[in-house]
């Protein structure tokens, strides 16, 4: 690109923007570079001019592109700090002597020279982070350029590339430079497994694209019925996406068949919605494959509303519906939160607010003098297949994903596994089953008089810790066995057993549920019965079952009539009041059918922030259909709240709990 056309791209986006100062800075470049080669022979200068290209189409500022324009000269030229800031201010000199000191250690080749580099870059965003917006750009260009390089070189960039730079550009929300920098980097670092898989691709490529024009011509109808404006397209996923699916299902190109990937773009949230119900009444769902990122975004900004069906031919279609706005995040990320005015660049509180996580990490880099350590503490934000969580004293401890604090209480000892009984995380009491976020400083709680719970199995997320909570049980279940010579026993005995064990206190059910039993200890196994699925404020009761503790059932369950079993099977609980648990209900619905009738129940549902796991619709005869949700509810209040929410919905005949 010509500086003519980065000029008048600029102008396009910025209409006050400064355009004299951007050619200033690529004339002062090509002055810098005159006479220097790149390794592919072309004159240096190409390359500024292609970094600054890269900041353009993400729409950033001007002193941004300059910094592209200028970033190589404190490296690669006579040009010194002082020179840069007499000619173009402080501001930009600071930008890109922060640009240019991540570069010189960036190629040393020990170990921890490379992990003083990622410190560097980090500390560079404590003044701005547009510092590291520019280091990808330089990154992106030098990846699309490795065919230059010897083969060394270009598996060394591209492993790189490929363990920090993509990472970062996700962690930003740049979607368009990650996957680039993947697919770049993957072809580099394994070129036979590359280039077969774009073989395998190219021999179905006519195939798929008449399958991705027929189903967009049939969304594209169903849509016009609705009156939704959207734009529609279909793509071919990205190679190393794909590699990475091929090599965790362990399966060949051939039987992989969501290769593409729909992309539906509406103007409202509502319009998002009301798409989706669309789809759902078009093809089925695939349950478990839904994910509401609209409701709930991602911390990188992310938003966008994700759902697989059995599609067009009966094939799986994973689709993604999202707002012109969101979309723009979604390539952009942080970039496409500047805000310009005249003369000036002001950052809203939310775009701060969305820093905050590299904010927070650059914070605590003063305490990690070891460059290793500030390692653990970068793989925190940039990694998201483990969670690196602190002890009290400051001690970085690496779990896996949504490990909770009894995986974090048997890391640090198995005694104080065994003992646990409540966990805090960042000075807050949550329960046993909260799934640690990186960063959170957990302490353990504990008691001499604790004992394992059967629960935490399902609770705990590695599989030593499983392995030792069961090894406790199996050890005390067989010593069990030796006393135990009866199978059967009167339940009315084992409840006055458990009478005299009491002091009249009542113990909170810690474990797992936000139940209490009046006098009954901690270790006493309860669960939720399946047949009535109770939630908070629903009228409950136990009912002690033989060898497998107390099952919680609601009074009014059909399966716990008084008339088929004698009073003292029966015992009191009562909910635990203040705890933050949702419960999945399913909520069925009956109505008259009609065209966008699931997505207008959507729409009151999302009213509520309500997270819906599953959706759907079908049409029964006589005019009429019926509907499923499954929905995360916090209590009965909550679940009449939404209920009420669809009655009101025009068509809607009955409404009531699955």
């Amino acid at each position: 690109m010509s500086i003519e056309n980065i000029l008048k791209k600029v102008k396009d986006y910025y209409p006050s923007a400064d355009l004299k100062l951007l050619k200033k800075a690529y004339l002062f470049a090509e002055s810098a570079h005159k006479g220097m080669k790149r390794v592919s022979g072309d004159p240096f200068i190409t390359h500024p001019v292609c970094v600054a290209e890269i900041l353009v189409d993400l729409h950033l500022d001007i002193h941004s592109i300059v910094c592209g324009f200028l970033h190589d000269t404190l490296e690669d030229t006579n040009i010194i700090n002082k020179d840069i800031e007499d000619a173009f201010g402080t501001e930009i000199a600071e930008l890109v002597e922060g640009v240019s000191n991540i570069r010189k250690i960036a190629n040393k080749s020990r170990e921890e020279r490379k992990i003083e580099n990622l410190r560097k870059m980090l500390l560079a965003t404590a003044k701005d982070i547009r510092v590291v917006l520019v280091k990808l750009a330089d990154r992106l260009h030098n990846v699309r350029t490795l065919e230059y390089l010897n083969k060394e070189r270009q598996k060394k960039v591209a492993h790189e590339t490929l363990d920090i730079y993509a990472p970062l550009a996700h962690r930003l929300g740049i979607g368009r430079i990650k996957w680039e920098l993947e697919d770049l980097s993957f072809r580099y670092m394994e070129p036979e497994l590359y280039y077969k898989i774009c073989e395998q691709l190219n021999q179905t490529l006519e195939e798929r694209e008449t399958y991705i024009l027929n189903a967009k011509k049939i969304l594209e109808k169903e849509l016009r019925k609705i009156n939704i404006k959207a734009e529609i397209t279909g793509r071919p996923k990205y190679i190393y996406s794909i590699y990475q699916k091929l090599k965790a299902q362990k399966i060949g190109i051939d039987k992989m068949y969501d290769l593409q990937a729909f992309r539906i773009i509406t103007n409202t949230i509502r319009d998002c919605y009301a798409v989706l119900g669309a789809i759902h009444t078009l093809w089925k769902p695939i349950p478990h494959r839904f994910k509401d990122f609209v409701a709930v975004p991602k911390s990188n900004m992310y938003q966008s509303i994700h759902t697989s069906v059995v599609g067009y031919q009966g094939r799986l279609m994973e689709i993604q519906i999202r707002t012109h706005e969101m979309h723009k995040i979604a390539e952009e990320g942080i970039a496409a939160h500047w805000i310009y005015k005249e003369k000036s660049k002001v950052i809203d509180e939310e775009f701060n607010r969305k820093i905050s996580w590299l904010r927070n990490l650059i914070e605590i880099q003063d305490t990690l003098k070891d460059p290793k350590e500030f390692m653990e503490s970068l793989k925190i934000e940039l990694f998201s297949d483990e969670v690196f969580v602190f002890t009290p004293k400051g001690e970085v401890k690496s779990l896996p994903k949504d490990s909770t604090p009894i995986d974090f209480a048997y890391l640090i000892h198995t005694d104080i596994g065994h003992s646990c009984i409540g966990a805090k995380v960042n000075d807050r009491i949550v329960p046993l089953k909260y799934k640690l976020k990186s960063g959170d400083i957990v302490s353990i709680m504990t008691s001499s008089k604790q004992k394992p719970s059967r629960d935490w199995i399902k609770i705990a997320k590695t599989t030593k810790v499983k392995s030792r909570i069961g090894h406790w049980f199996k050890e005390r279940e067989l010593a069990f066995e030796e006393k135990q010579k009866e199978k059967e026993r009167d339940i009315s005995v084992r409840k006055d057993v458990i009478k005299e064990k009491t002091t009249g206190s009542e113990s909170i059910k810690r474990e797992k549920f936000s139940i209490i039993i009046p006098g009954m200890e901690g270790e006493v196994e309860t669960y939720f019965a399946k047949c009535c699925n109770p939630i908070p404020g629903d009228k409950i009761v136990g009912y002690i079952t033989q060898g497998r503790g107390i099952s919680i059932h609601r009074t009014s369950c059909n399966n716990i009539t008084p008339d088929k079993f004698p009073e003292e099977h029966f015992i009191k609980v009562r909910w635990f009041k203040g705890r933050d648990n949702t419960f999945e209900v399913s909520i069925s619905i009956v109505a008259f059918n009609r065209e966008g009738l699931l997505a207008d129940i959507l729409n009151v549902v999302h009213g509520t922030s309500t997270i819906v796991n599953e959706a759907y619709a079908k049409f029964v005869g006589k005019g009429q259909a019926t509907g499923k949700l499954v929905v995360l509810i916090k209590d009965v209040s909550h679940l009449k709240e939404i209920v009420k929410k669809i009655e009101s919905v025009n068509s809607v005949i009955k409404v009531y709990r699955g």
